[in-house]
């Protein structure tokens, strides 16, 4: 079966054109191997939030999954359901960023509530469920996920998105992390970016003009348009220090 799965994989690939190979926006961006070595460290620190694995997924600039990894010992070691999250944040921070401009998924959370200013940008652009939930459940969070070469959509709006640009300013594609509070979300994919040197943000609605985490709601309305609720007093630290603890690549 597995065999087979993969055959029918590799020729919808060559069928579409969308093997890694083929995709100029593909290069450069991290394998599976290197995410889960960068994610079980980073998991490890103190992160303000509640200390669990995580899941991780990293699209490249056309939405296409490159890589989807687990920070446990198998598969069941984190919320199964935040594998499929992981892959909508990383698919709204690719979308919803650009070359000059990074937009997080925690900066989604207040424009996207009743009378924001993106009031319904969730709805807009649906999961693949065949993407989502296909495949042998052997592979997930492998090397031959089912979601890896497939384009898995979701639009994702709490902590854990963000765009990845490289060491020239360009935009590559986006992380997804999922598995803990949808604050410690955001502090871990923030510290991975850094980890993978793919943090040359150009500008974002941050005080510190990034796409950090805003937390500046007060009676349930942000003061900017872009905050995010806070979690916890930790998470709220730890997010703050991140311009300097881990500052983006054209400030380090």
């Amino acid at each position: 079966m597995k065999f087979r799965n993969s055959i029918v994989k590799l020729a919808m690939a060559l069928t579409s054109g969308a093997l890694m190979l083929s995709n100029t926006f593909a290069s450069d961006l991290p394998s599976n191997e290197k995410l889960k070595a960068e994610l079980v460290k980073i998991v490890s620190q103190k992160n303000g939030g509640f200390g669990f694995n995580m899941w991780v997924t990293v699209v490249d600039r056309d939405g296409v999954v490159q890589a989807v990894a687990f920070s446990g010992k198998e598969r069941g070691s984190q919320w199964p359901g935040s594998r499929v999250i992981s892959a909508q944040k990383a698919n709204t921070a690719n979308a919803f960023s650009l070359p000059e401009f990074a937009l997080s998924t925690a900066n989604l959370f207040s424009a996207v509530q009743p009378g924001g200013s993106l009031f319904g940008l969730q709805a807009s652009n649906p999961v693949d469920v065949s993407v989502a939930y296909g495949g042998d459940s052997e592979d997930i969070g492998l090397a031959d996920d089912p979601m890896v070469g497939e384009k898995i959509g979701g639009v994702n709006v709490f902590g854990g998105g963000l765009a990845l640009y490289d060491s020239e300013g360009k935009l590559v594609g986006a992380i997804g992390v999922s598995g803990d509070s949808s604050c410690a979300d955001h502090n871990i994919a923030w510290k991975l970016r850094d980890a993978l040197g793919l943090d040359f943000v150009p500008k974002g609605v941050s005080a510190t003009s990034d796409d950090n985490i805003v937390n500046d709601i007060t009676n349930s309305v942000s003061k900017g348009g872009w905050g995010h609720p806070v979690c916890s007093a930790e998470a709220e630290k730890v997010a703050g220090e991140l311009p300097v603890s881990n500052p983006i690549g054209n400030k380090k």
